[in-house]
């Protein structure tokens, strides 16, 4: 009974166990296999139809998956579309390699020295025909641009019509091309007055874009160059204002400064000024500073900046990176007016800036005026002694005569003086920024603007109106020494002291005059030096020589003196100072306007020589005894003049001749 009862057990059991594993298995019902699908590959859970796909998917259709494996390609497919690819690739750069194989060969011939013009015009005609169609990708090439190049150079007009033509879309594109920049420079250069028109045209509303790129500004800077006034305008015009860059058209040339513009357009002057700002910012931290056109923009700037915007540029400006404006005209009145409303601390930064350029930048049309303005304006001599002076010294010689390296020498001798600076010299040595002026704003108005507009206009042959524009800021003397330093615009220091400290006490007087005196005769003949060595016999301006240096300059007096005593010779190798065109001028002068000169050289040379120095140049320099207003000096010359004179031999001027018998 018992056994029974345990079988019923366990058979109740066995029951039990499987009803439960019945019940499992219909409560997780089994997962529904999918065909594998490169398309479901990139999703997290497995692809399933809704119940309503299911029920309203015909019984024998195909699924959307079976659709999608069906379109995409095999793995077979695809390799294969890769490779006619890649064949494809090949086959174009082996064609391009193959093209530029057959330029280079051409070029190789074409660019010899010795090679006639028949023959480089024909081999020119067969690289531009290999390269007809494909010169926009040729241009931007490293190697065969070059080739371009050659042949822009050398191929006839209308060649040259045809590649520029190919070239006029993609102009702003190769703009900014390391390679093609060199091509678009070179066709400016041999452009027709038309395409250059064209050309400028291209380039509106992408003026201050291109300037902020290192190379695009590059293109922007030659077509300045070569454009005429109104060309030359038409792209200043787009960094003023947002207006004159969308509306090209509402200025004429006659509006020369940005300060006649805003007044004659009413244009907000704060709106031009922010304008420029942020064109002018981006090309300052970047460093583009090297064209003249950002120069001429800077100038406007400074024309209509206030005193905090004017600070914060000079500030920037202050350093090694002012070499880079100056070799222009408008660069270097910028580095003038930084150097004038700077502070000492931002003067001391510009001139060990110039440090290692002083004698590049003294031989420099427009840098020396740099130096001129330093040496005028800057009271730390001990600073330009060290910097500039010493330098200087090196190469004194060639500075005095060369036509640019004697100014920064002639201004401690004779300051400004109208005979060595052009009016444009000194109008740039008085130029100043209105709102850091101490005088009113209504005093000045818009002196720099138009300053620098007229000039412009007179450089490109237009009419010169800088006479009547050249209305200048100048200092005004009342003003606190508690005024702010960017609006002191000169030294505190006596020019004169100034100029003593620069030149006797720093030892440049003396190497001055040694220098004359190893080189009287050559520097007397030169159009250049008998300046110098003019200023430095008569004792500068002032008489600031004097009494310091007057030994040396007795010995001098001897030197030349000691030439000019030379007897003429039948043939010589140099003309006689007396008879050489410069040298008997400047000699004439000296015994005008140096009594002392005159004296050594009468007594040295030409006491009982004169009948023989009575005809040609050198007569100019033995009436000059006759002429001169010094007393002791005429009558030197005079018992020996006046037969002379009275037999005709030596012939005075007609006005001479009158004020004597008056």
């Amino acid at each position: 009974m018992a056994a029974k009862t345990k079988k019923g057990n366990e058979s109740t059991k066995r029951k039990r166990i499987a009803a439960a594993e019945g019940e499992g298995e219909r409560a997780k019902p089994k997962k529904l296999k999918l065909p594998s699908n490169p398309v479901n590959k990139g999703l997290k859970k497995p692809y399933k139809l809704s119940k309503h796909q299911h029920e309203s998917k015909p019984k024998f259709q195909k699924s959307e998956t079976d659709k999608a494996k069906v379109e995409q390609p095999s793995k077979k497919e695809r390799r294969l579309h890769a490779k006619e690819l890649a064949e494809a690739r090949k086959k174009k750069r082996k064609r391009h390699y193959t093209l530029e194989q057959e330029l280079a060969s051409l070029w190789e011939k074409m660019r010899l020295r010795n090679i006639t013009k028949e023959n480089r015009s024909k081999l020119v005609s067969e690289a531009l025909k290999k390269m007809q169609g494909k010169i926009p990708e040729i241009a931007s090439s490293h190697v065969s641009s070059r080739v371009l190049q050659t042949c822009v150079k050398y191929c006839s007009q209308d060649e040259r019509d045809v590649v520029y033509k190919e070239l006029q879309p993609h102009f702003l594109t190769l703009a900014c091309n390391t390679y093609a920049v060199h091509l678009l420079t070179k066709m400016l250069d041999n452009a027709s007055k038309e395409q250059l028109a064209e050309f400028t045209s291209s380039l509106h509303g992408h003026v201050a874009t291109l300037l902020r790129h290192m190379v695009g500004s590059l293109v922007i800077e030659h077509a300045y160059k070569l454009g005429n006034a109104t060309q030359k305008q038409a792209l200043l015009m787009e960094l003023y204002s947002t207006e004159l860059q969308l509306f090209k058209d509402l200025v004429t040339t006659k509006e020369g400064s940005l300060v006649d513009i805003i007044s004659k357009l009413r244009l907000q002057k704060a709106s031009v000024l922010r304008h420029m700002a942020s064109v002018l910012q981006p090309i300052l931290e970047k460093g583009i500073l090297d064209h003249s056109i950002i120069h001429r923009a800077m100038i406007e700037y400074f024309s209509i900046a206030d005193k905090s915007s004017a600070a914060d540029v000079i500030q920037q400006l202050s350093g090694p990176i002012i070499v880079r404006m100056i070799g222009s005209k408008d660069g270097s009145r910028i580095g003038m007016l930084c150097i004038k409303h700077g502070s000492a601390k931002e003067r001391k930064k510009i001139i060990k800036g110039l440090k290692d350029h002083i004698g590049n930048i003294a031989r420099d049309r427009f840098g020396s005026m740099v130096l001129v303005c330093i040496l005028s304006i800057v009271d730390d001599t001990k600073l330009i002694t060290k910097v500039v002076l010493r330098q200087l010294e090196t190469i004194l010689m060639e500075l005095i005569l060369d036509k640019d390296g004697r100014r920064p020498l002639l201004q401690l001798l004779h300051p400004n003086c109208p005979r060595y600076f052009s009016p444009d010299d000194l109008a740039s040595l008085s130029l100043s920024i209105p709102s850091l002026c101490t005088k009113g704003d209504s005093e000045i108005g818009s002196d720099l603007g138009k300053q620098t507009s007229s000039s412009e206009v007179g450089e490109a042959g237009e009419e010169d109106r800088s006479g009547t524009d050249e209305i200048l800021a100048e200092p005004d003397s009342s003003e606190g020494p508690e005024e702010s330093p960017h609006t002191i615009e000169g030294g505190k220091k006596d020019p004169f002291v100034r100029r003593q400290e620069l030149l006797i006490t720093s030892g440049l007087a003396k190497s001055l005059i040694d220098a004359c005196g190893e080189k009287a005769g050559e520097l007397l003949r030169s159009n250049f030096g008998k300046d110098v060595i003019y200023e430095i016999v008569t004792g500068g301006a002032g008489g600031i020589l004097h009494p310091t240096l007057d030994q040396k300059l007795g010995t001098l007096y001897e030197t030349i003196a000691s030439l000019v005593a030379q007897p003429r010779s039948e043939a010589p190798v140099e003309e006689h100072l007396l008879e050489h065109f410069h040298s008997s001028r400047t000699i004439r002068k000296l015994v005008l306007d140096c009594p002392t000169f005159a004296s050594t050289l009468w007594e040295k040379a030409l006491e009982g020589k004169c009948e023989m120095w009575a005809q040609g140049h050198s007569a100019k320099v033995i009436s000059a005894y006759w002429e001169t207003s010094d007393s002791a000096v005429q009558e030197l010359a005079r018992d020996e003049l006046q037969p002379l004179i009275e037999r005709g031999i030596l012939k005075l001027p007609e006005t001479d001749k009158s004020a004597k018998a008056g």
